[in-house]
């Protein structure tokens, strides 16, 4: 038993040791431009926004880059494909993304407004947010750009609101969201997540484009 105890020892000193070292080369590597730092693959804080900020921007940058890479080079007609009847198309959750998106800028920057009946756009975003029929009837026969162009905007709002507020903001918390206390930095992660969830729907339907 001793013998085990000592071996215990030795080996967390050295995990001790491994970790200090492994941390002190890690702060020691030369930064070699302000580019590397802002990289799409460096997930931390970013010019332009504070820490936390920074680092959700980081993450939602991550995600829509991700999810984009499989829809580039797609057709219409792979855009419009419908697995089933019931069946979302591609290009319809790439606008259910928008939507997304459009919800928590709604609910985060502009004291809680929603989408309203008869306004246009607002109709636009629920079908998107509802998808179904809605969702088939309304995105179809759109090209890619369509789509490319309504991420875009909407992303490029968010960030500039971002950039606007501090770390302090992320902690307020909304005792009313949907029945259970959410601060801002969870509503802003569930957009990342949500894009993560439907990147593997929209992989899935690419697979089944030529097969079905």
């Amino acid at each position: 038993m001793e013998k085990r105890r000592t071996f215990i020892k030795k080996t967390a000193a050295f995990g001790a040791t491994a970790i200090v070292g492994i941390s002190n080369s890690v702060q020691a590597s030369p930064i070699i431009d302000r580019q590397e730092v802002n990289g799409i693959n460096i997930v931390g804080p970013k010019e332009g926004y504070t820490p936390e900020i920074g680092t959700l921007v980081s993450m939602m940058n991550w995600m829509r880059s991700t999810i984009l890479r499989p829809v580039y080079g797609m057709s219409q007609k792979d855009l419009d494909y419908l697995h089933d009847e019931n069946s979302n198309s591609i290009g319809a959750m790439l606008m259910h993304l928008v939507a997304t998106e459009r919800f928590y800028q709604q609910n985060t920057f502009e004291d809680g407004k929603h989408f309203e009946p008869g306004n246009k756009e607002d109709e636009m975003y629920d079908a998107a947010s509802n998808l179904g029929d809605a969702g088939r009837r309304t995105f179809k026969g759109k090209e890619l750009d369509y789509y490319l162009e309504k991420l875009e905007a909407s992303r490029e709002f968010s960030l500039k609101e971002l950039a606007m507020y501090d770390d302090s903001w992320l902690e307020i918390v909304d005792t009313q969201f949907w029945g259970s206390p959410t601060n801002n930095y969870c509503k802003w992660f569930h957009v990342v997540e949500h894009e993560s969830n439907h990147n593997g729907q929209i992989k899935y339907l690419k697979s089944r484009l030529h097969t079905s």
